[in-house]
């Protein structure tokens, strides 16, 4: 009898020893682990926030501007400036600028040309009032075929069309400013003020290229 009990002290010794031996391995172990997820998540968190707070970088935009301005020659813009703050760099207009002949709210482009026209030139045969875009096509405010350009004419080119006085020559100005340049002329009859019928008389005398 006192053989079988020191045996069964004898096996719970053992199984206790070895439940504190699985414990304090696990104890070891278990923090270190988890040390290294919150370091390594901490760090994914670190980079992703560095690369977040990286600005990007600022689009570059020469314009050339020509013409009856002051000081004429190739300027760095801003996205967002306009003819008037080109012209503004370039000195400003001569005394012999026809402004009438110049749209001011024009959103600069990359490599667009802008010329400032004299007064009477355009009666000379001369170039008239030319904003070019990139691929080098003039994009005044009337083609070579003499229909009006939605995307370029200013407020008195557009007043020349059918059925479109000063109002709605800025409804059209305010579209293209708040809304961009329009894909199809069917998309001026988004233009408040422009219904099916005003669109139907002007179809073919506009474009939007």
């Amino acid at each position: 009898m006192e053989a079988i009990l020191k045996r069964k002290w004898m096996l719970v010794t053992v199984a206790v020893a070895f439940v504190a031996a699985g414990i304090y391995f696990f104890l070891q172990e278990g923090p270190a682990d988890t040390e290294d997820i919150f370091a390594i998540t901490a760090k994914d968190a670190e980079i992703k926030q560095s690369e977040e707070e990286t600005p990007a970088e600022p689009e570059i935009i020469k314009v050339d501007v020509k013409g009856a301005v002051k000081s004429p020659g190739l300027f760095t813009a801003q996205a967002g400036d306009r003819v008037i703050d080109l012209i503004s760099a370039a000195g400003s207009f001569t005394d012999k600028a026809d402004k009438d002949k110049v749209n001011f709210a024009q959103i600069v482009e990359d490599q667009m040309v802008i010329y400032v026209p004299e007064i009477g030139e355009e009666d000379e045969g001369k170039l008239e009032n030319m904003q070019v875009g990139p691929s080098g096509d003039a994009v005044s405010g009337r083609t070579s075929g003499g229909l009006v350009n939605l995307n370029t004419a200013t407020q008195e080119e557009l007043e020349t069309l059918t059925g479109i006085g000063p109002s709605k020559a800025n409804a059209i100005l305010e579209y293209r400013e708040t809304v961009g340049k329009f894909k199809e002329v069917d998309d001026l009859k988004k233009v408040t003020g422009i219904g099916d019928k005003t669109f139907e008389r002007l179809r073919n005398s506009i474009s939007v290229k």
